[in-house]
């Protein structure tokens, strides 16, 4: 039958009892699956382990900038991974570092979920955070809802800032008026 119709005959299921066999284009049937391969690779979503590194005697504005970069790589779907390291003597207070911790913790709990606890391993106490897809969806959306309110009123911010200088004189530095309908103020100097 395979060689009436011109195509291949195909074992599906060799275990089976009895064996199954398709009559079937090989060639296509291989390159149909994969594409779907391929296509399923496409919509896959790599997440990265990424990590944010400080020392106990950290700068509050430093915090502040090290917390951003965190949330911006949870924005992007990679996890994070807060580590703060210990030099010296400083390992004798951890708790300071776990203080540090908790408070990036609390700062990043409106994106990202604790997805391992603190914990102190040698000289590196770590956290590590996981994007919480559907707190940044309703972050992004309560955005997107947001800028269409303030570019309205930015509409009328800019409308009142053209009437405005329409409405008033254009005065040279000798403090007259440029725009005098008499026109004798240009040809005074």
């Amino acid at each position: 039958m395979a060689r009436q119709r011109d195509v291949d005959l195909v074992e599906v299921a060799a275990r089976a009892s009895p064996p199954v066999a398709r009559l079937m284009d090989f060639g296509r049937f291989k390159y149909e699956q994969s594409k779907k391969e391929r296509e399923a690779r496409k919509h896959q979503q790599n997440v990265q382990l990424r990590e944010v590194r400080m020392k106990p005697k950290i700068d509050d504005h430093d915090i502040d900038f090290k917390t951003r970069t965190a949330a911006k790589l949870l924005k992007e779907g990679d996890k994070v991974k807060v580590t703060v390291m210990f030099r010296g003597r400083e390992i004798t207070h951890p708790q300071i570092g776990k203080a540090l911790i908790d408070r990036v913790v609390k700062s990043l709990e409106h994106i990202a979920t604790v997805e391992k606890e603190a914990t102190l391993e040698g000289r590196h106490m770590t956290v590590i955070l996981a994007p919480d897809k559907k707190k940044i969806a309703a972050l992004a959306k309560a955005a997107a809802q947001q800028p269409a309110a303030s570019d309205k009123a930015s509409e009328e911010d800019e409308a009142a800032i053209a009437a405005a200088a329409a409405a008033a004189p254009v005065v040279g530095d000798d403090g007259h008026d440029i725009d005098d309908d008499d026109g004798d103020d240009a040809d005074e100097e």
